[in-house]
This record gives C-alpha cells, sequence and structure tokens, in this order.
C-alpha cells in the first residue's frame, strides 16, 4: 500500500513528550492527528506511511485552555492524539521525522 497525499494531512507530527516516551517502551507511538480522523483512517494512514503493522488505535481529544496571550485572553486550539499500538516485531523511530 503506497502512502497518499491525504494520509499525510490526517498524521499531522508525532508527539515526543515523558509520557509519549512511556508509551512507547510497550510498542505504542503518539501522533498529532486532524480532529475529523477516524480509527481506520488514522490505522490505515500508519500503515500506508511506515510501512509497519498496527494492533490497535486509541484516540483522545485535548481541548484548548484558555490562557492570557500578552495579557488578552486566548484559546488555545483542541488537540486530537492518537496511541498507536505497533505489531510486536514493528518499530517507528519518531525522532527522523515524516
Amino acid at each position: 500500500m503506497s502512502a497518499k497525499p491525504e494520509h499525510y494531512d490526517l498524521i499531522k507530527k508525532p508527539i515526543i513528550t515523558e509520557k509519549a516516551t512511556m508509551a512507547s517502551e510497550n510498542g505504542a507511538v503518539v501522533f498529532k492527528v486532524a480532529m475529523d480522523a477516524t480509527k481506520p483512517k488514522i490505522k490505515e494512514a500508519v500503515e500506508a506511511v511506515f510501512g509497519v503493522k498496527v494492533k490497535a488505535v486509541n484516540t483522545t481529544i485535548t481541548k484548548g485552555k484558555t490562557k492570557r496571550f500578552r495579557g488578552r485572553p486566548g484559546e488555545r486550539s483542541d488537540v486530537k492524539k492518537a496511541y498507536v499500538t505497533l505489531e510486536s516485531g514493528h518499530t517507528i523511530d519518531v525522532t527522523t521525522g515524516l
């Protein structure tokens, strides 16, 4: 399966945080994805772009907080994250980038 341009629109960037690093020790990779992305679409996109087998996809939506930017109230945008669990034997090196 070859990667299509819409697959790259679906997966925005890998998330590299302390929690994501702990998840990667259990064979999971965390990506920031488009808000309208569904689990089957995310699975198809990751398998096409990285050439790996996906076992499961879990998603979370983090609501944007109200913060102050230069003294004025502003709103952070909502973020959808996908925790992609890979089949054993498959890995993705997120440090290289897309």
